[in-house]
């Protein structure tokens, strides 16, 4: 039997989570457990995942700190050298600093208020070198310098793709890691919003091949159904 410590310590342990749907305060967030799942998806087509690592992130961690750690023991035991594709939430200089040193290539989606900046000029020899170039606003085109790459696509299910991509730039935070931005946009569809992306590892596929690689991304969103529906993993089942 739990003491009165331990029953209070447990009831801490939830973490307030995001909510996909309205709930009865009419707010996006709810009291109950978060999972960080890696999962394998093996298929070039087809919705079958394979999910490597799923635990529950504390209420002494974050969703980061959780999927780095994950992140590590997964890749430290593969053969070749995997793309870790995640979601907006990953897409920070926290994650690139935590998984530095993790041999596997990254390609995260970004939220368009993100901030990156280009590479210094030379040094002229008087004062400390600079660590940062020009400013680089996602949602201000003012602060876009010339693309890198641009590509124009037309894909059988999103239509008519324009792709832009500018290399060799940073987050403040992370000087140290250089990254590629993707800005993807819809021309068929003029009210959906750009998709920003990053890549950081090594040498970056096509820009059609990571557009390609972020879409088999919600592949994941299958398993979470099957895992809800057919094992009615719907409630935390603790031991006390």
């Amino acid at each position: 039997m739990l003491g009165s410590d331990q029953m209070l310590s447990h009831f801490l342990e939830r973490t307030y989570e995001h909510k996909p749907h309205r709930i009865s305060v009419k707010r996006p967030i709810g009291v109950g457990f978060g999972y960080s799942t890696i999962a394998y998806i093996p298929e070039q087509q087809g919705s079958w995942a394979l999910p490597l690592l799923h635990e529950r992130i504390s209420s002494s961690e974050t969703a980061i700190s959780k999927m780095s750690q994950q992140l590590r023991k997964v890749c430290f035991e593969l053969e070749v050298r995997p793309i870790l594709v995640v979601d907006s939430q990953y897409g920070c200089a926290s994650f690139i600093q935590q998984t530095a040193d993790i041999p596997c290539d990254k390609l995260m989606r970004l939220s368009s208020n993100r901030c990156f900046w280009g590479e210094p000029m030379a040094h002229s020899g008087r004062g400390r070198p600079r660590k940062h170039g020009d400013k680089f606003k996602l949602n201000d085109r003012q602060t876009w310098h010339l693309e890198d790459e641009i590509e124009f696509v037309e894909h059988p299910r999103l239509g008519l793709l324009h792709i832009e991509a500018w290399h060799k730039l940073h987050f403040r935070q992370a000087a140290d890691q250089k990254l590629s931005l993707i800005r993807v946009e819809q021309l068929d569809s003029p009210k959906s919003k750009p998709l920003w992306l990053a890549w950081y590892g090594e040498q970056m596929p096509t820009l059609i091949e990571v557009v390609r690689l972020y879409l088999r991304r919600f592949t994941i969103e299958h398993w979470y159904r099957f895992a809800k529906q057919r094992l009615h993993a719907l409630f935390a089942k603790l031991r006390y």
